[in-house]
């Protein structure tokens, strides 16, 4: 079978050596004789594993003491509603939603069922090119109660670099295509939550950081399966919880820990973002249209200067061995997502590609 590279967005690749083991282990865990997916999450051995996922991911991104990790159900959609049900007092309660994006952008539409979000448009266009302004250019209310935003959309392939210093704010950020990615100083945040199918593991997880000064009880009836406090109460187990998903999760972890830890892999995220921006930005075939300041690591799109050729790069993509290439139906095009199981090795053979591609259709 030929070495196929996956570029999908989400649920995106995962690292082998992760999948093999998951293999591995599939019919026997722990030598029980059973799948993990069999057993019970009360069992000793899973409350072990459920322990131990909880203290590496502390390690990897050096949690700080006065925050609790939460592994919850629904997706990052789900801490849409989650969020302001939680946080706020009164539904006429001041709030901000950074919009950058379709994320962003959905996140403030999901809140407005419950307050009325003050919604910051930030993204510029100049000479062709989206940027972000900076954070010290955001017109952030003096009164509200908490900063909403996204560091890196998927979809158009832009971040945000600069860590927010709101300090006298709660700061929240959906970083699902960016936890695991590279360091984040946590302490600046009051909750930080990541869907689990970009860098964390497999699709039906989706991991909340909370200050610990958060988790009051909400101001009105909301479901418990959403209510912080309830979930930290029962470790993440209020009822049964995704096993499949919180175990790929633990060796993603453990994962991460061999390959020595976020700074490493953001070296090597860096150097695969790298690599690819420089292909497109020496071509006169392909084209980025986000600025140099605001490219995403994580998500690159590019486009064909022909987009009637955008079916047939894909089709023969697929025959050269490379999956998952095509842009999100609101930008069309093409997306190249280099989340950290995606190899240097993938990403140079989806370069050669495009170079052959555009010699043959010049």
């Amino acid at each position: 079978m030929n070495k196929i590279f996956n570029f999908s967005a989400g649920p995106s690749t995962l690292p082998k050596q992760v999948l093999r083991q998951i293999k591995k282990e599939l019919y026997n865990w722990k030598n029980m004789g059973i799948s993990v997916m069999e057993i019970s999450h009360r069992s000793e051995e899973f409350l072990q594993l459920m322990q131990d996922a909880k203290q590496d991911i502390c390690d990897l991104l050096d949690i700080p003491e006065n925050y609790e990790v939460l592994f919850c159900h629904g997706g990052a959609r789900a801490q849409f509603s989650a969020i302001p049900m939680n946080l706020l007092k009164t539904s006429s309660d001041n709030v901000d939603y950074i919009n950058t994006g379709y994320w962003a952008y959905s996140a403030a539409i999901e809140a407005k069922k419950y307050c009325d979000p003050r919604i910051i448009n930030v993204s510029n266009k100049k000479n062709g090119l989206y940027n972000i302004q900076p954070i010290s250019k955001w017109d952030v209310a003096t009164n509200s109660i908490y900063i909403h935003y996204c560091p890196n959309e998927t979809i158009d392939g832009i971040a945000i670099y600069e860590t927010p210093n709101f300090y006298d704010k709660i700061v929240i950020a959906d970083c699902s295509s960016t936890l695991l990615s590279s360091p984040i100083n946590i302490s600046r945040f009051g909750i930080v939550y990541a869907a689990a199918q970009k860098n964390i593991g497999i699709a039906g997880l989706t991991v909340v950081i909370i200050r610990k000064d958060l988790l009051k009880i909400p101001r009105q009836e909301i479901p418990s399966i959403l209510n912080y406090k309830i979930l930290v109460d029962n470790c993440s187990m209020f009822n049964t919880p995704a096993t499949m998903s919180w175990y790929v999760a633990s060796l993603i972890f453990k994962w991460l820990k061999k390959q020595g830890g976020l700074k490493k892999i953001n070296k090597r995220n860096q150097e695969k973002s790298d690599f690819l921006y420089n292909a497109i930005d020496s071509s006169n075939f392909y084209f980025n249209n986000v600025d140099v300041s605001n490219r995403s690591c994580m998500n690159v799109p590019f486009f064909l200067k022909n987009n009637k050729l955008d079916n047939i790069f894909l089709k023969e993509s697929i025959c050269f061995g490379l999956r998952g290439l095509q842009g999100h139906r609101i930008v069309g095009g093409m997306r190249a997502s280099l989340y950290n199981a995606m190899t240097l090795e993938g990403v140079q053979k989806l370069v050669e590609f495009m170079k052959l591609f555009s010699e043959k259709y010049s």
